[in-house]
């Protein structure tokens, strides 16, 4: 499945449409650590992370893993673990994923500098659900938690979300 976003804040696959927001710099070919960017290309759907206090377990064929409070991604390009989930306390300089707000209460993983990890060329660059107000993300994707749950449970791990 070809799942297709678009730079007016559409995603869109197999009929469906839905809002989406992108992040806060617009989608661009270059992608650098904490430019706000959402990367343009083809990426693969590696796996889907959830909270189950927020959220039960997500219909997928994907891999899937819950996720807890310890749980962070390195976004220090200087980090060997750069670009990966780590666990806290961590002593670079991490995101954390279990967040107060719903943002990370289901992500999927995308193939995004993953192969290989290019220090500085971005990390983090999920599919998540959306803030309310579909307010611009750090350089993600992000669609509402209804619409992210259709979505994993019709995607595999031949999935691409094409970022236009």
């Amino acid at each position: 499945m070809i799942i297709e976003v678009t730079s007016d804040g559409w995603l869109s696959y197999d009929g469906h449409r839905v809002r989406c927001a992108l992040g806060r710099a617009g989608i661009h070919t270059e992608k650098r650590e904490g430019d706000g960017v959402t990367p343009r290309g083809d990426f693969a759907f590696r796996r889907v992370l959830y909270r189950t206090d927020r959220t039960s377990r997500p219909d997928t064929a994907l891999p899937i893993t819950a996720i807890e409070p310890e749980d962070g991604w390195c976004d220090d390009p200087k980090d060997p673990a750069y670009n990966q989930q780590v666990k806290r306390p961590f002593a670079a300089s991490h995101e954390r994923l279990w967040l107060d707000e719903p943002l990370y209460d289901l992500i999927v993983v995308l193939g995004h500098n993953d192969d290989p990890v290019i220090p500085g060329k971005g990390s983090a660059i999920f599919l998540h659900v959306a803030q309310e107000n579909f307010g611009p993300t750090e350089g993600c994707v992000a669609i509402s938690i209804d619409d992210l749950r259709a979505l994993v449970a019709a995607a595999d791990s031949s999935t691409i979300l094409r970022v236009l």
